[in-house]
């Protein structure tokens, strides 16, 4: 524990700001939390911290005549360490933290936010707890969450390709909450799952996983895995002759995972995502941006685009403010009633619960011959409306939606 401790504050002061209350003067701070060295690295990581960056820098590094700060630090997937280097951050004055990556370390910085009253933007965990249940006046998920990313893979290729279903799942809160979320989608539109099993993370050998789901009459696999797991296993579905057999539907693909696994590997694999770097002129324009910062050439993840576009929300709702910070909440409120609208996203709402709205979108891995150019990987398949990938406010269980408290 102590070299994680070590290891926080040696970040922290990378950006040390001295000991701070919260309030309406000096600069505004933004504390990037984030997966810097572990599997994430790459969708969330040093990505991430360049670009809130970005939208600070369309700022001109300045709201309301206060300087605007950018700190970062490695939570290492780790809660706990996501909370001491949130509490050590607070303490010193930070008005807003970012990125958030993972769902555990989002719900326990998210609750430091709320007790501080300062504003936490989970732009990089996707649990429907965090807008749900655990809804706070101070938190904004950004992105997506498991109830956008079910829908937007389920409903399309179960249409497409068959309402019998089968499951690979990282067994933890991302795989748990995805599948349970993807099983009542698909059971919504007439399917049903005829199979599941739970893989621990970091597992090397998925071959008695994948010969299980072949022993099925499912028409796709459901791949619900993160990183190097969902490569893995891509790798092994193909070798094992699994596509020749059924469609596989992935519920947390980025561009990322295609370039690690290249397309000849993971051609014809669906992926839902609400952004994509060669989706318009839009897109294209902020990823080429965001491509010549990052210190490997990267194309942006959905989860570092929400990062620049959540910052950016966040700074307009302080200016519309006339600078001031202090009070979390009543900056979060004023997020909620502008629009959002950037160019990565398009235009856009944060609802009542905190959840960000945008559509979602299916697309297929192109083929190696379909392929223009680098990072040229997706087909649109299909479109989500954004109101139909969120949890009807109806069926919240977020205390702030009117008659839920």
């Amino acid at each position: 524990m102590r070299s994680l401790l070590l290891s926080a504050v040696s970040l922290l002061g990378l950006g040390y700001v001295g000991a701070a209350l919260a309030g309406d003067t000096g600069p505004i701070r933004i504390g990037v939390i984030t997966d810097l060295s572990g599997q994430n690295s790459d969708v969330n990581g040093v990505g991430a911290v360049e670009a809130v960056k970005m939208a600070v820098e369309d700022f001109k590094g300045q709201v309301g005549g206060r300087p605007v700060e950018v700190l970062f630090a490695d939570h290492q997937n780790k809660p706990d360490v996501a909370a001491l280097i949130a509490r050590k951050w607070i303490e010193e004055g930070v008005d807003m933290l970012a990125d958030i990556s993972g769902s555990a370390p989002a719900l326990a910085v998210n609750k430091l936010a709320t007790d501080s009253n300062r504003v936490a933007m989970s732009t990089a965990a996707v649990s429907t707890e965090i807008t749900g249940k655990s809804c706070s006046p101070n938190v904004v998920q950004f992105v997506m969450d498991t109830y956008a990313m079910a829908a937007a893979v389920t409903v399309p290729m179960s249409s497409r390709f068959g309402k019998e279903w089968y499951f690979i799942t990282l067994n933890f809160g991302f795989g748990i909450d995805m599948e349970a979320t993807a099983t009542k989608q698909l059971e919504s539109v007439g399917g049903r799952s005829v199979g599941s099993v739970k893989t621990p993370f970091n597992t090397a050998d998925f071959s008695s996983y994948i010969l299980a789901a072949s022993g099925t009459n499912a028409n796709v696999l459901g791949l619900v895995q993160l990183s190097e797991d969902l490569n893995r296993s891509v790798r092994q579905a193909k070798e094992f002759g699994l596509t020749s057999k059924m469609k596989i539907g992935t519920f947390n693909l980025t561009v990322n995972n295609v370039k690690a696994m290249g397309l000849e590997t993971a051609q014809g694999l669906y992926a839902a995502t609400a952004f994509y770097w060669d989706f318009n002129d839009n897109t294209r324009a902020f990823s080429n941006r965001f491509k010549v910062r990052h210190p490997r050439g990267n194309y942006p993840s959905e989860y570092q685009t929400g990062d620049y576009a959540a910052t950016l929300h966040y700074l307009k709702a302080v200016q519309a403010l006339g600078g001031k910070t202090a009070d979390g909440a009543a900056v979060v409120a004023k997020m909620k009633e502008m629009p959002t609208d950037d160019i990565a996203f398009g235009k856009g709402v944060v609802r009542a619960d905190g959840r960000g709205l945008h559509p979602m979108y299916l697309f297929e891995v192109k083929a190696p011959g379909e392929s223009k150019y680098d990072w040229d990987y997706y087909k649109l398949i299909s479109t989500l409306p954004a109101e139909q990938g969120a949890i009807p406010l109806k069926d919240s269980l977020c205390s702030l939606v009117a008659g839920k408290s």
